[in-house]
Order: structure tokens, then C-alpha cells, then sequence
């Protein structure tokens, strides 16, 4: 009888599984704050697309993890970029089937660890969003289904619509980081990706988690500038800026269930203090219940077994 009733659904091809692509590595390297998730190197990816599909997730997000980093990030734009080889192995893997997602930032490639260039010890807006253009081809070149820009410069996604629509990828959608706050849960990514900055924070360019009003401009502002998907990052402590934007807009809304908030219910469990599949699924289902339709979460794989019943 519940789930006869039941008003809200959660199923594996609403999940999108992220994956850390490395250079320089010949066999997956463990993420001790992330634990059951490694560092990929690129000949492994097809079994990790293969593992996602036949638990009945469609889709991944990929993140480069460069060997080399310098100043500007030039190699989050490289033709032979890590991430750019790692979208071309997935997408030669398994063609239509698997959905890949390309990140699109440059915290990875930087050795400053800031998400844009740097003018005076400062990111430099205008000069940023002319490399998140060069990026976007290079990503779509490669195969990418969708590009995501993550940094949260002002103007980014018309700047990546541009680019795209002038590099003859008129068709490759963009799903707009368009909510993302300037949060403390995304530690155990920093050290996944190697993101963290050198100096300062982000509180220049990513959004103050205390303004809400502020969060559905954003999202509005993206969508006028030609987003085609809107997202909430991070989701738990977010759950009305995602139903606030399930109201008011009727694309494709995508939460992003970050790091540590993974992490957060992995220790627990590991302690015994919580039930850890029934806490996945029931934090789970409270993002799609608020209003999200995809589900960017590292309890991807796990959670899509535990639906399985395996």
C-alpha cells in the first residue's frame, strides 16, 4: 500500500556517478575521504562506464586530475588533456548509451588552486571567461554530451553558449552550475581533484550560503543566457533554494550531493552510529522529493544496488 501512494521515486538513471580522471597513474587510487572511490587512470574508464550501466546509471560527470599545473591552467584546454582523453575513452566505450558529462573549471589545472585567471592576486572575470570558451570546445571536441561550467565567473554560460554555437556544437546542451555556494562540504573533493587554493578562498565568485533570494537570480540569470539545465550545489543544506527553483522553473533541475556529505554518512556508518543504506536513500530521496530531477551523488553505484536489492 506505501508504495502504492508513494509520491516520491528514486531510480539509478536519475543518478549521475562523478568520476576523478588522473594522469600519470596505471592502476585507481583509493580516496581516503571518499571511501569506495578512486582516482581512475583513463584505460580503466570503460569499466567504470560498464559498472554504471549495468546498475541502470546513464550518466557520469568527469573531473580531471592533471600531472602538470601551471598559472593559467592550459591543460584543461589541451587537445590531450587528461579530461578531454578521458571523455573520448568513455564516449568510444559505450557510444549513446553512457551520458557524459564534462566539468568545466579550472581549480584542477591551476597551481593556485582559484577556479579563473588571476589579475593582481585576484580572478580576473572577463580574462577567465575567454579560457572557459576554449574549454568548451576542447570538452565537446572530445565527445562531451554536456558541458558544465562549474567556476561561477558572471556571464559564463552565454560565454559557453558562444563558443559552442561558433565551434560548430550547436546542438551540445549546457548544464549551468547556477546555484553553487561557497561551501565547507566540498573538502573531500579538494583533495580528490587536488582543487584546494593556494591562498584565500572563493567567497569572490562562489555564492554566500546565507542568501537564498540571491541563489534564484542566479538561476535565472543562467537560464536567460541560454542554460539549458539549472543546478543546486551543494544539495542537503539547500533543499528550498532546490524547491524555490522547482516552482519557478521547468527545466531540468540537477543537485549535486557533494563530497562531504558523503563522507559525512560513510564515518558514521563505519562507527555503527547510523544505518548507512537507509540514511543514503532516505537523503536521497528528500533531494528529489524537494524537487531535483537528476542526482549528481558518489552514493551513485552504492544506492542503485541497494534499489536493486543486491
Amino acid at each position: 500500500m506505501r508504495e502504492l501512494v508513494r509520491e516520491t521515486d528514486l531510480r539509478p538513471s536519475s543518478f549521475v556517478l562523478p568520476i576523478f580522471a588522473a594522469e600519470g597513474i596505471v592502476e585507481p587510487q583509493p580516496i581516503a575521504s571518499l571511501p569506495g572511490h578512486s582516482r581512475q587512470p583513463v584505460a580503466a574508464l570503460g569499466g567504470v562506464g560498464r559498472e554504471a550501466l549495468d546498475l541502470g546509471i546513464r550518466s557520469v560527470v568527469v573531473f580531471g586530475v592533471p600531472a602538470h599545473k601551471d598559472a593559467e591552467g592550459t591543460e584543461a584546454w589541451s587537445r590531450d588533456g587528461i579530461a578531454q582523453r578521458a571523455i573520448a575513452e568513455l564516449k568510444q566505450a559505450h557510444g549513446e548509451d553512457l551520458v557524459v558529462i564534462a566539468d568545466l573549471c579550472l581549480c584542477e589545472y591551476t597551481d593556485h588552486g582559484h577556479c579563473g585567471v588571476l589579475e593582481g592576486g585576484s580572478v580576473a572575470n572577463d580574462a577567465t571567461l575567454e579560457v572557459y570558451q576554449r574549454i568548451a570546445i576542447s570538452q565537446a571536441a572530445a565527445g562531451a554530451d554536456l558541458i558544465a561550467p562549474s567556476g561561477m565567473m558572471d556571464g559564463q554560460v552565454a560565454a559557453v553558449r558562444a563558443a559552442l554555437d561558433g565551434g560548430g556544437f550547436e546542438q551540445v546542451p549546457i548544464l549551468a552550475y547556477a546555484s553553487k555556494f561557497n561551501s565547507a562540504f566540498y573538502g573531500p573533493f579538494r583533495e580528490a581533484a587536488g582543487s584546494a587554493p593556494q591562498f584565500g578562498d572563493r567567497s569572490g565568485y562562489q555564492m554566500d550560503p546565507a542568501n537564498g533570494r540571491e541563489a534564484i537570480r542566479e538561476l535565472e540569470q543562467d537560464l536567460a543566457e541560454g542554460a539549458d539545465l539549472l543546478m543546486v550545489k551543494p544539495a542537503l543544506s539547500y533543499l528550498d533554494v532546490i524547491a524555490e527553483a522547482r516552482r519557478r522553473f521547468e527545466v531540468p533541475l540537477a543537485a549535486y550531493n557533494v563530497s562531504a556529505e558523503y563522507a559525512m554518512v560513510k564515518a558514521a556508518a563505519e562507527r555503527g552510529w547510523v544505518d548507512g543504506p537507509r540514511l543514503t536513500l532516505e537523503i536521497l530521496t528528500s533531494i528529489r522529493r524537494a524537487g531535483a530531477d537528476i542526482l549528481i551523488t558518489y552514493h551513485a553505484l552504492e544506492a542503485a544496488r541497494w534499489l536493486a536489492g543486491a
